[in-house]
């Protein structure tokens, strides 16, 4: 009788122990086949051991091939490991598992001395599952709404890979959406995964690719959820180098428009030339120019009958900023315009049609055939020459220090590449032409705190990395707190509506319906008197003549930025607008055009009537758009350092720079601004010694 008591009490405390662990009674451990799994990016396989209907994987497989070495506490006979980002404590032999301290239910228990935890809390916890990316082959599509309106996009399976990704359709912005458009693909099919990153700069169109091709391996039968997964990237290779390490004659620190006409005419000169841009893309906001290059004296101007000069336009120059700015600058700025023009069309680049700017004495901005945006076709140009004259152009590479010599000299660049990981570049010469800071609001509201809250149409880049760059080693800066609105720009979305639609005849109306300012005027001027009416916006107001002189305009009706109506009434309906007084104000308008003569605000180019429906109105309201202080240069594009001295080696050009644009910047001035002076810093870069 004893025996068999003893013999239930053993079996009543084993049955305790098993229920204590989670575990079914009586349940007897079996292989399983190994389940492949994706933990934090990462693909492998682990082996799997079922123990009644709980699947049970060994704690030390999960960690090591997940996360770190499991710590193992004898005492406690706890074992810890981190995987996901997750900190995981498995109470061995008690039924629980901790994560990042909060307790979970899942069953433990010690097999062959080995510690094991019950896979389907770990995984749901962890946020993972069995990889199943699998896809039907063949050729699918599918679409989404990108920045430019609705886009397509091709792929080709097999054997449960992407081969192949093509944008088949799409109406996205050119030079801008470019990036997007060729890396998203090319990054689904080397990651096969549409765990992408966007685009900077081409955030929504990188979206958009991503969403369709989603759209596409949803229509091949492949689960979505798990290609969304990101892949492990690859191992560095054993024995990379930590550092990268490149000389050459000229380093270029930024792809905009500046950086690129430095390094042509560096490499022009003779000089081996390397140019690193932070972005995953060139251009910088030199992308987004919509309006012209000034330029006075042109043969197409001549052409046009228009008699302007370089003085007149350094008149303008200077009077529109201010007269603060730096005379010399702007003499060379105004003075070399017209052979900067010249070498834009050489490389390919049209610059004949002729348009104002406000603040203009005379039509001086010079623009693609058509009214289109000047920059893309400018950077397309620039990058192309820059890239058959052999210079090294490195992507997605931000500058972090500018190398200086114990003589003070700036002997090259410290970089951080996505590709190459840190860099040095060594050389003779530095070209800084890192852009400004329109795009740190941070930044703008600490220059100028009254515009703390505006939007900003500059592009992502533009953020005064360059500027602090100089500084870091003594460089000048002058004219920080002048920085210029746009008035122009649509509310909420960063657009820019070219001051091209004002020059050809456009007009800007309150609330009211109201025509409240000459629409010519310099940029800041326009701004403050937005800002003085209701609400602190505007619109623009035009017909079907101006639409089609305007060429880019189209690019705001596909992005649904403009109201169209056959009549004023139905325009006016359709924004808001007393009818009746949007009538009445047109009319006055126009009358003002027939007689040559604007009575009411001094508009001094009164191109057109506004007359042949359908109308159309956009509204718009200022944002920071150019930053007119920077580092202190001279003649020679160098830079100089606070106490008034050149720092040796150190050049800089562009919205980089301070002092040509005194207090406002004219229209089309940046354009001259960074071929002008880019030109002079590469070819001083590559004669220094």
């Amino acid at each position: 009788m004893k025996k068999k008591t003893m013999r239930l009490v053993l079996c009543l405390v084993l049955l305790v122990a098993m229920l204590a662990t989670g575990m079914p009674a009586m349940a007897s451990p079996r292989a399983a086949a190994s389940e492949t799994l994706i933990i934090d990016g990462k693909t492998a396989s682990v082996p799997v051991t079922v123990v009644g209907r709980a699947s049970l994987v060994q704690v030390r497989a999960l960690a090591e091939t997940f996360g770190t070495v499991p710590q193992w506490d004898n005492k406690e006979k706890i074992a810890s490991f981190t995987a996901a980002g997750k900190n995981i404590q498995v109470f061995a032999g008690q039924g629980r598992v901790a994560v990042d301290g909060k307790e979970i239910k899942a069953a433990t228990r010690i097999l062959r001395g080995r510690v094991f935890v019950e896979l389907a809390p770990i995984k749901e916890v962890l946020g993972i599952g069995k990889a199943t990316r699998t896809i039907a082959s063949g050729t699918f599509t599918g679409e989404a709404r990108g920045y430019g309106g609705m886009l397509r996009v091709e792929i080709k399976t097999a054997d449960n890979k992407i081969t192949a990704v093509r944008v088949v359709e799409q109406r996205e912005t050119a030079g801008i959406a470019d990036p997007a458009l060729t890396r998203i693909p090319q990054s689904i099919v080397r990651q096969q995964s549409l765990a992408i990153d966007a685009v900077t700069g081409a955030t929504l169109t990188s979206r958009a690719i991503l969403d369709a091709a989603a759209q596409a391996v949803t229509k091949a039968k492949g689960n979505v959820s798990e290609w969304l997964r990101p892949v492990a990237a690859a191992p560095v290779a054993p024995g990379q180098p930590a550092a990268v390490r490149k000389q050459t004659d000229v380093v270029v620190i930024g792809g905009g428009g500046a950086g690129l006409a430095a390094a042509v005419s560096a490499a022009e000169a003779g000089a081996k030339v390397i140019l690193i841009e932070k972005m995953p893309m060139l251009g910088g906001n030199t992308l987004r120019a919509t309006g012209g290059m000034q330029a006075a004296g042109t043969r197409f101007q001549t052409a046009a009958g228009i008699n302007d000069t370089p003085d007149i336009h350094y008149a303008d120059t200077m009077r529109g900023g201010g007269n603060i700015n730096n005379p010399r600058l702007v003499r060379i700025m105004v003075d070399n315009a017209n052979n900067a023009m010249e070498w834009l069309t050489s490389l390919g680049v049209s610059l004949s049609r002729v348009s104002v700017s406000g603040g203009s004495t005379n039509l001086r901005g010079h623009g693609p055939a058509g009214g289109f945006a000047a920059g893309p076709p400018i950077v397309q140009a620039l990058e192309k020459e820059a890239r058959n004259r052999g210079i090294n152009i490195l992507l997605d590479t931000r500058a972090t220090e500018i190398i200086v010599d114990s003589s003070g000299r700036a002997v090259g660049v410290r970089a951080a590449s996505k590709e190459l990981g840190d860099l040095t570049i060594t050389a003779r010469a530095v070209v800084l032409a890192a852009g400004g800071f329109g795009a740190n609001l941070e930044m703008v509201a600490q220059y100028n705190p009254a515009l703390r809250g505006f939007d900003t149409n500059n592009h992502p880049g533009a953020t005064g990395d360059g500027i602090k760059l100089a500084t870091a080693i003594g460089a000048a800066t002058i004219h920080m707190e002048h920085i210029q609105t746009h008035p122009t720009v649509v509310p909420k979305t960063g657009v820019l509506i070219t001051e091209r639609v004002r020059g050809a005849g456009a007009i800007l109306v309150n609330r009211s319906g109201v025509r409240f300012v000459d629409e010519l005027q310099t940029r800041d001027a326009v701004s403050r008197a937005i800002l003085e009416q209701e609400g602190d916006t505007a619109f623009l107001i035009f017909d079907r003549g101006l639409r089609a002189e305007v060429g880019v305009i189209e690019d705001y009706v596909r992005q649904g930025l403009v109201r169209e109506g056959n009549t004023l009434e139905e325009v006016a309906a359709k924004i808001g607008l007393p009818a009746g007084r949007l009538t009445t104000t047109m009319q006055r308008y126009n009358e003002l055009v027939t007689a040559g003569s604007d009575a009411d605000f001094g508009k001094r180019h009164l191109l057109r009537r506004l007359e042949v429906g359908p109308f159309f109105a956009i509204e718009v309201a200022p944002a920071i758009h150019h930053t007119m202080g920077g580092v202190v240069i001279n003649e020679q594009t160098q830079v100089i350092d606070r106490n008034g001295r050149v720092i040796p080696g150190l050049f800089a050009a562009g919205e980089v720079t301070g002092g040509i644009h005194g207090n406002n910047r004219l229209g089309g001035n940046a354009v001259t601004d960074i071929t002008v002076f880019g030109r002079i810093a590469g070819k001083s870069a590559a004669d220094s010694r």
